[in-house]
């Protein structure tokens, strides 16, 4: 097996950088493939296809922008709990394309679905159950208001499902998250596991996602997978849970997109109990599991924000209630001064006051205490008696920038991601149609 390297290598990704990636594993009920549909023009990896042929448990989460693709419309139609594949494509977001975008819908499920019944009647297993048109699921990402390149990816369907393997190692699983990729440099992927008595538990997930980042959900597509035999319910429970502090906390730019979705599958390959709910304990262990992959999968998107070259993270604490903290830290987290001046590396933390001030939300300046990572900056209504503008900026050339803002009226908090505005930004953008 061999990577269309196209995929994602780039300046910021070398193969010697490989050991940058965990070491994922097989999901036992799983297949994979990712193939070209030539939909770049120039031969990388843009259709993935995640297939069950026993079936599996799902939850999504999607979009909240009013506006949404044919894709989640079609998945939002289906009311399915369990399903037998997702398809991923790329470059086209099937995103106000009318009728056109619904109707290239119906031709690829068709084709997928008649496709994987030949498929499972040609396998060794004696008996096979038909996949069904409403077995199917969709993501799409790429531009909005084209029209969807139904015929290639028709023509891409029987190599996308020939080339379904079972054994996944990590050079597999970064093709794959690599065929789902925009503007991302290189794939995300993350994998945590979770030990019940003498059963091994796995969580795979990958996801892409690089502009057009913000709440809720960013702009992202993002799957993950699990052996653990966990209801369609149950599943949905965790993760809603999940997405609050990980996927929900990032921003790369305000934008949200018509396509965010974010899936949890189950394989039901390894039992864990009945009638399980999120106060068991087996549950909670697994929860914890799931909330730090999915915390490691928001972080990538992040990092590899397009143009980025800092992280930074907004943290609000001692705040009067959770929704006042939130607010406050995405009002610093997406303005365009904080994040060009942490891009300049210039400790200008009139910025941060501005960002905490139009928050709208009430503030008592003289209980108010801001640190740039260990360095307070003001407090007590004016500048910090400490303040050292050199340790500042060599603070600033950190490739990790915290902001911590000290609100002392309360005691509910929360920390948002996001990154710097550079120039690559605006040059990935004016240019992302070419």
């Amino acid at each position: 097996m061999t990577i269309n390297l196209k995929n994602f290598l780039s300046d910021k990704t070398k193969m010697s950088k490989m050991g940058e990636f965990q070491n994922l594993k097989q999901i036992e009920g799983l297949e994979m493939s990712s193939v070209s549909a030539d939909l770049y023009g120039n031969g990388r990896d843009d259709l993935s296809l995640f297939y069950f042929s026993k079936g599996a448990n799902y939850a999504t989460l999607t979009t909240t922008n009013s506006i949404i693709s044919e894709t989640i419309a079609w998945n939002n139609s289906s009311h399915k709990k369990s399903i037998k594949g997702l398809m991923v494509n790329t470059k086209n977001a099937n995103t106000f394309t009318g009728k056109q975008g619904k109707e290239s819908l119906d031709i690829i499920a068709k084709n997928l679905s008649r496709i994987l019944t030949l498929k499972e009647s040609k396998s060794e297993k004696g008996t096979y159950e038909t996949v069904r048109i409403k077995d199917l699921i969709f993501a799409s990402t790429g531009v909005i208001g084209e029209q969807f390149p139904v015929d290639q990816i028709k023509d891409a369907l029987p190599a996308l499902v020939e080339k379904l393997k079972t054994e996944h190692n990590k050079l597999f699983w970064l093709k794959v998250a690599s065929g789902m990729m925009t503007t991302d440099t290189k794939p995300k992927v993350a994998y945590e596991e979770v030990i019940f008595g003498d059963e091994l538990v796995k969580i795979c997930g990958v996801a892409k996602g690089s502009g057009m980042i913000a709440p809720n959900l960013a702009t992202m597509l993002s799957f993950i997978f699990t052996t653990a035999d966990i209801s369609s319910n149950l599943l949905r429970s965790l993760l809603k849970r999940a997405v609050a502090n990980t996927f929900n906390a990032i921003t790369v730019d305000s934008d949200q997109s018509t396509n965010d979705m974010v899936s949890l599958f189950s394989t039901r390959a390894i039992k864990i109990g009945q009638n399980l709910s999120l106060n068991d304990k087996l549950i909670q262990k697994f929860e914890l599991s799931l909330k730090k992959l999915c915390l490691n999968l928001a972080k990538q998107i992040v990092v590899d924000g397009e143009g980025a070259k800092k992280f930074l993270t907004v943290k609000v604490i001692n705040a009067k209630s959770l929704g006042s903290a939130k607010n406050i830290a995405f009002s610093i987290a997406n303005s365009p001064l904080v994040k060009t001046a942490v891009a300049g590396e210039d400790p200008n933390w009139g910025r941060i006051i501005m960002g905490i001030g139009k928050s709208g939300e009430m503030i008592d300046s003289k209980k108010l205490k801001i640190k740039l990572g260990d360095f307070i900056i003001a407090e007590n209504g004016k500048i910090s008696d400490s303040y050292n503008e050199e340790k500042l900026r060599e603070y600033m050339k950190w490739d990790s920038i915290l902001i911590e803002v000290n609100l002392k009226l309360g005691s509910d908090a929360f920390e948002c991601y996001t990154c710097d505005f550079t120039h690559d930004y605006i040059d990935i953008n004016a240019d992302y149609r070419n």
